[in-house]
C-alpha cells in the first residue's frame, strides 16, 4: 500500500513540475500560463542564479530525495533498520521546509503582488504538487510512528 502511494505522490509530483501551474492574465489581453519547469529555466536565462538555486534546491531536490528515502524506508528488511528511522525523523523535522511552505508562499506573493494589474488563474498542476505534498507528509508520518516489534503501531 505505502509503495502504491508512493508512486502516486512521485507521478503527481512529476506532473506538478512539468504541468501548467497558473496563467497570469494582464490587462485582458496578454496571458502567461507558467509551470514549475519553465518559471526555473526563465529565473535561470535572466540570471537569477540565486533565487533560482533556491527553489530548484526546495522544490525538487529536497522533495525528490524525500520521496527516495521514503521509498527506502518503506521496503528496508530488518538490516539498517535503525539507519532508516534516524533519516526518517529527520525528515519529518526538516521534510516541512521543502515543498509546500516555499512554493504556497510564492504563489500568495505573485497573486497580492499583482494585485489589479493581473489575475491569476489556478491550474491541475498546481493540485497534482499539493497533492504530492499532501501524500508524501502522510506517508512520513505513518512510517515514523512508533511500533512494536511484532509491527503493531503503538
Amino acid at each position: 500500500m505505502l509503495n502504491v502511494l508512493l508512486l502516486g505522490a512521485t507521478a503527481l509530483f512529476a506532473a506538478g513540475v512539468f504541468a501548467p501551474l497558473l496563467t497570469l492574465k494582464k490587462f485582458f489581453i496578454f496571458s502567461n500560463t507558467v509551470s514549475l519547469a519553465s518559471s526555473l529555466r526563465q529565473l535561470f536565462a535572466e540570471g537569477y542564479y540565486g533565487l533560482f538555486s533556491l527553489i530548484f534546491l526546495f522544490s525538487i531536490v529536497m522533495p525528490l530525495v524525500k520521496l527516495m528515502l521514503l521509498f527506502l524506508a518503506a521496503n528496508r528488511g530488518r538490516r539498517g533498520a535503525a539507519v532508516h528511522q534516524r533519516w526518517l525523523h529527520w525528515l519529518a523535522r526538516y521534510g516541512k521546509w521543502s515543498m509546500l511552505d516555499v512554493f504556497v508562499v510564492a504563489v500568495l506573493l505573485a497573486s497580492v503582488k499583482l494585485g489589479d494589474v493581473a489575475a491569476v488563474q489556478i491550474h491541475y498542476g498546481l493540485y497534482a504538487f499539493a497533492l504530492s505534498v499532501l501524500i508524501t507528509m502522510a506517508t512520513a508520518v505513518w512510517l515514523v510512528r512508533p511500533r512494536s516489534d511484532d509491527g503493531a503501531v503503538r
